[in-house]
């Protein structure tokens, strides 16, 4: 209490209680976007803002457009691929031992070491 007078109806880190303190609110559009599987998703967005074309619907992921009668498809994914999936479709099996052999030999000789080659 400072005073002895209790601050009430607030908390801490309560903002203004009238709308003039606050001021007013952006005026909203709404936009309502449609996919493949016939959900529609609606997002509220300033009017001078710019809105995305397309936006993921909410419900089963698939990419949603403006266009309620022709909606886009499902995006193709592609799968998972390691470093080594990578490094064979550029090389074929024959240049990778020849590298690999090379490789070898460079150590070998760093080390002071002397391979047989095979």
């Amino acid at each position: 209490m400072i005073n002895g007078q209790a601050i009430r109806g607030t908390r801490v880190g309560a903002g203004p209680e009238s709308m003039s303190e606050r001021g007013r609110p952006v005026e909203r559009q709404h936009v309502s976007y449609w996919c493949a599987n016939g959900h529609e998703t609606s997002r509220s967005f300033a009017l001078n803002a710019d809105f995305p074309l397309e936006w993921d619907c909410r419900r089963c992921g698939w990419p949603a457009s403006l266009d309620e009668e022709n909606p886009p498809g499902r995006r193709e994914s592609r799968p998972y691929k390691t470093h080594l999936a990578y490094v064979m479709e550029r090389r074929s099996k024959e240049e990778a031992e020849e590298i690999l052999a090379e490789a070898l030999a460079a150590r070998a000789a760093a080390r002071g070491e002397l391979r047989a080659s095979a």
